[in-house]
This record gives structure tokens, C-alpha cells and sequence, in this order.
């Protein structure tokens, strides 16, 4: 009998890694540079009164996935392709060029990791920098669609080292469980709904919804394997934010605790090296060289998933062949745009002097503010019974869906206006 529960766990166990996949990826791809910067700035600032978001976040993430996931099953059609097809070619624009420049400046913080790991080595960004974008490009282009997607999910398990520094890190589990379970909100402080704003934007980043429609359709799925790609969305989406979590407790007890008694010498967040305090608990001396690997990892992950993302959003919007299992001369504008996205996106950030914590975090509140618009246009054509069929929305996916829209729009326009209404109490 104990044998037969034994065969039967590893089975299961067995079933569940084999369908790691676009899903878990994308999910993944959301704890990229700027995801670790804003994470860990958010515990180290905020401490554990910001880990209580992420709930209402991983169900939103996981709904929001999975309706991109279904609408590439049942049309067969990327995102881009149904926002064309659906609101006509000018609204297809409009969308492309702001996720142009959304992704290109989301690219540039990846490349900001890269630099600042390369740093924290001694290898000057000017030399690091480049050199990725050569890998990154030369990988995608020579390596098949399954080998990349396997080397990507291996990758991705990188980030459970913040669950074991999380652990050792000896946090109050009992303030992690308030920060967890009693919200508590500061309306006041533009620094804590901007944190607010960047944890949204980076968990359920506009541009995953593109990938990841994308890759299942190019993978082949269709609506009987529904299944294992809902559950490929859930195991991505909940060990994303389980990650977050830790990164937030992480940095919570070490740097949120050490400011509280040290609040004449505070650590105060303006390099990578700064973040890598969170690690100690796990790596002592070398937590510095963890966390350079670990955004290392994340920088080269994320730089090659987001200017995918950017290649096959706009050539499924206006016809081009989009595929990483062709070739240069049979799909050259989808690889061209690849090339582009990755060599803007470095450019930024080999700009001298230009700050690179702060430009990761930025990018992810750019994400934030935009995330509601994608929302709206998803939930149109989704909810359309000529292009889903039985498979459109049901009532309690439609009733997340629009509360995430209406409580980020909301959050995002209020974000907004104290940032503008800033601007104007500061003018001399």
C-alpha cells in the first residue's frame, strides 16, 4: 500500500513537472530585474506591510493567464492578430507602438541587472552589456523552440534561493502573517502606492500576456489540452508569487529590521549591491556573488523573452511570419525586431550615469499604468461569442477580470495625480 502511495505521489509529481511550460515561463519571467529590484526595495522600505497585495495579485495573475492561454488555444491566433482583427488596423497601432516602447524600456531593465551584476564582478557594463546581447541573440536564433523553452523553465528555478534565504533570514513569522493577512493601505505616501503600482506591474506584466499566447499558439495547443496548460499557468503563477513573497520577506528581516535600530545609518537602496544584504542569511560573504548570479540570470532570461514578445506582437498584428523555429531568411522582420528590441534596450542603458535601480523600478510602474488598457481589450474579445465560443469568459473570470481593471485603473490614475500634483507643489 505504501508503495502504491509512494508510485501514485511521484506520478503526480512526474505530471505536473511535465507540463511546465509557456505558462510557468511567462509567470516567471514577471520576477525578472525589475521584479527582484521592486520586490526587494519593497521589503527593505516598507517591510512586511506589503507582502498582503500579492494575494489579491496571484489571483488576478492566474485568471488573466489563463484567459490569454485560452484564447491562443481555441484561435489559434496570437493577441496582437485578435486586437486587429477585432478593433481594426488604427487601434492595432496605437497598441503596438505603446508596447514598443513599453517593452523596449522594460528590455533596458534587464540590461540594468546585467550591468549591475557584471559590477558587482568587476567586469565593466560597457563589456557585460554587449556581450549578452550577443549570446542572447546568437541562443534564440540558433537553438530550437523546445530546447529554449526547456532552458528557460531551468532558469526560472533560480529564484528559490530567496525562499531558503527567506527561511534563514529567521523573519517574525508572526508580522509576516499580519503583512500577509490584515491589509493595511497608506494613501498618503506616493513612495507606497508607487510600490504598489510597480508590484502589480511587474506580477502581471503587459507584455507576458503577448508571450504567452503567443508561445501556446506557436507550441500547438488547442483546446483539448486545456487542461495541462491550466495547470501549467497555476504552478507558474503560484511559485511566481511565492518567490515574491520571499524576496519581500527577505529583505524585510534583514534590511527593513536593520534600519528600524539603525535609523541614524540607515541601508539605504541606490546600487544591486545594496540588495544582495538580503541573501546573507543563505550565502554570508557571498551573498553578493548569489545575487549577482541571480540577476545575472533573470537579466539574460527576461532579455530574451521580452523582445520576443515585442517580435511577435507586431508581426502577428500586421501578417509577418513569427516563429522561432524558422529561420533568418524565412522570418527576417520577426528577428529583425528581436535585434532591435535587444540592442534599444542595451543602449539605455549604457548611457553614462545613468541610474540603474530606479530605471528598473520605473519600468515596472510604467507597466503597472498600463496593464487596465491591455485588460480592457482582452476582456472584450474573450467575452465575444464569434470568436470563443463556449470557451468565452465565465461570469466569476469576468467578475475578477474587471475588478482588476477598475481597482489597478484606479490606483494607477490616483498614482498619477499626486505625482502630478508633486510636480506642481515643488515648482518654485
Amino acid at each position: 500500500m505504501e508503495r502504491l502511495k509512494s508510485s501514485r505521489f511521484w506520478r503526480n509529481v512526474l505530471f505536473v513537472v511535465s507540463v511546465l511550460g509557456p505558462g510557468f515561463i511567462t509567470a516567471s519571467a514577471g520576477n525578472d530585474v525589475g521584479g527582484i529590484f521592486t520586490y526587494s526595495v519593497a521589503g527593505a522600505q516598507f517591510g512586511y506591510s506589503v507582502i498582503w497585495p500579492l494575494i489579491p495579485i496571484a489571483v488576478s495573475l492566474i485568471v488573466v493567464q489563463e484567459m490569454a492561454a485560452r484564447m491562443g488555444a481555441v484561435t489559434g491566433k496570437g493577441l496582437a492578430a485578435l486586437i486587429r482583427e477585432e478593433f481594426g488596423v488604427w487601434i492595432a497601432l496605437l497598441t503596438m507602438i505603446g508596447l514598443f516602447f513599453m517593452n523596449t524600456f522594460t528590455t533596458s531593465a534587464e540590461f540594468a541587472g546585467i550591468a549591475s551584476a557584471s559590477e558587482i564582478f568587476g567586469v565593466s557594463r560597457y563589456v557585460a552589456v554587449p556581450a549578452c546581447v550577443i549570446l542572447v541573440f546568437a541562443f534564440v536564433l540558433r537553438i530550437s523552440a523546445s530546447l529554449v523553452e526547456r532552458v528557460f523553465v531551468v532558469l526560472s528555478l533560480v529564484y528559490v534561493t530567496y525562499i531558503i534565504s527567506g527561511f534563514l533570514a529567521h523573519p517574525v513569522w508572526k508580522d509576516v502573517a499580519r503583512g500577509t493577512f490584515v491589509p493595511s493601505v497608506d494613501t498618503h505616501d506616493p513612495a507606497y502606492l508607487g510600490t504598489v503600482v510597480a508590484l502589480i506591474g511587474t506580477t502581471i506584466s503587459p507584455y507576458m500576456q503577448f508571450y504567452l499566447q503567443s508561445a501556446i499558439v506557436e507550441k500547438g495547443t488547442r483546446p483539448k489540452g486545456l487542461l495541462a496548460t491550466r495547470i501549467d499557468v497555476a504552478n507558474g503563477s503560484i511559485l511566481a508569487i511565492i518567490v515574491a513573497a520571499f524576496m519581500i520577506i527577505a529583505n524585510a528581516a534583514t534590511i527593513y529590521v536593520f534600519n528600524q535600530h539603525h535609523a541614524a545609518h540607515p541601508i539605504v537602496v541606490t546600487q544591486a549591491s545594496d540588495v544582495a544584504v538580503a541573501l546573507q542569511p543563505l550565502a554570508g560573504k557571498f551573498a553578493s556573488a548569489l545575487f549577482a548570479f541571480g540577476i545575472l540570470n533573470a537579466g539574460i532570461f527576461a532579455a530574451a523573452v521580452l523582445p520576443l514578445s515585442t517580435s511577435y506582437l507586431v508581426c502577428e498584428a500586421f501578417g509577418f511570419e513569427a516563429a522561432l523555429d524558422r529561420r533568418f531568411s524565412e522570418a527576417p522582420v520577426f528577428f529583425t525586431l528581436f535585434a532591435a528590441g535587444l540592442i534599444a534596450g542595451a543602449a539605455l542603458v549604457l548611457i553614462p550615469g545613468i541610474p540603474l535601480v530606479p530605471l528598473a523600478i520605473a519600468s515596472q510602474v510604467v507597466q503597472g499604468l498600463l496593464l487596465p488598457l491591455e485588460l480592457v481589450l482582452m476582456l472584450v474579445i474573450i467575452n465575444r461569442v464569434r470568436v470563443m465560443g463556449v470557451y468565452r469568459n465565465t461570469r466569476s473570470a469576468n467578475a475578477i477580470s474587471w475588478a482588476t481593471v477598475v481597482i489597478v485603473g484606479v490606483i494607477a490614475l490616483y498614482y498619477t495625480y499626486t505625482q502630478i500634483a508633486g510636480l506642481f507643489v515643488h515648482a518654485p
